[in-house]
């Protein structure tokens, strides 16, 4: 633990769990303070308790739906009862559905973007005036679909294609506020939800859970599947001083997974 965030403030959505506990847990451990946003009440208070053990960091919690601008709202308004401040805004909160393309309802397409596009166009808005005022950091926490569609996803590289833009064109506005954008780009990464996807292909294809995995880190070449803290520790950096002149850049953390070159 080096501190380098020492008196600064995050904002993660998503953070009851995989990824989003694992970035909050890596910020606490750089100094910051955190506000976790999730749904699940006991989940949040589990995580928030063993982050600050484990730290001595504040880490506070809000239980809200964010696929509404009345719970981003609900959200920013935690941020000025509890800090009053805020000098990072993860945006990681959402999970598309896959399926065929002609069986996949006008309301699963609406619910894919409400949380994960819609929640971070939404907070960034509303928490930019003080973002700008800390001379702050955003990060959006995408996904490697956005630069690999594929037809049995199109939910998924839909709104990820369209966070990946939109965090692009947020980096200009970053340029001449003087608050870093940046976007990470998660591979399939284990977690809870991974694992229950897992379950249900494998029982498809008429194999094990782990023959499924290995088949994915074989056909793809990899050494492993990700971690949730491989992504955290790309987080981690990106929200330090030392990067400040990292800006408007898309990282992915998938092992070598995705193939091309953008």
């Amino acid at each position: 633990m080096t501190e380098e965030l020492a008196g600064k403030v995050a904002v993660i959505t998503g953070g009851s769990r995989g990824i989003g506990a694992a970035v909050a847990g890596r910020l606490a451990a750089e100094g910051a303070d955190c506000l976790l946003a999730a749904r699940t009440v006991d989940d949040l208070s589990a995580t928030a308790e063993s982050i600050g053990q484990a730290t001595g960091r504040r880490i506070e919690t809000c239980a809200v739906d964010l696929r509404s601008l009345e719970g981003c709202e609900q959200l920013a308004a935690a941020v000025d009862e509890h800090f009053g401040r805020v000098d990072i805004l993860v945006n990681n909160a959402g999970a598309t559905q896959g399926g065929p393309f002609l069986e996949v309802s006008d309301e699963t397409w609406v619910d894919g973007f409400a949380l994960k596009f819609w929640a971070a166009v939404r907070l960034s808005r509303l928490l930019w005036p003080q973002l700008k005022e800390a001379k702050g950091t955003v990060v959006n926490i995408v996904g490697g679909f956005a630069r690999t569609p594929a037809p049995d996803f199109l939910i998924g590289g839909s709104v990820n294609a369209a966070l990946a833009n939109f965090s692009k064109g947020l980096a200009g506005l970053g340029l001449r506020d003087d608050v870093n954008v940046n976007t990470v780009h998660p591979g399939q990464t284990v977690t809870s939800r991974l694992d229950e996807i897992f379950v249900n292909r494998a029982a498809q294809a008429g194999v094990t859970p782990e023959e499924f995995k290995q088949g994915i880190i074989d056909r793809q070449g990899l050494r492993r599947l990700g971690e949730p803290d491989d992504v955290a520790n790309v987080v981690a950096f990106l929200c330090l001083p030392a990067s400040r002149h990292i800006q408007g850049v898309a990282v992915a953390v998938d092992g070598g997974g995705t193939a091309g070159l953008f």
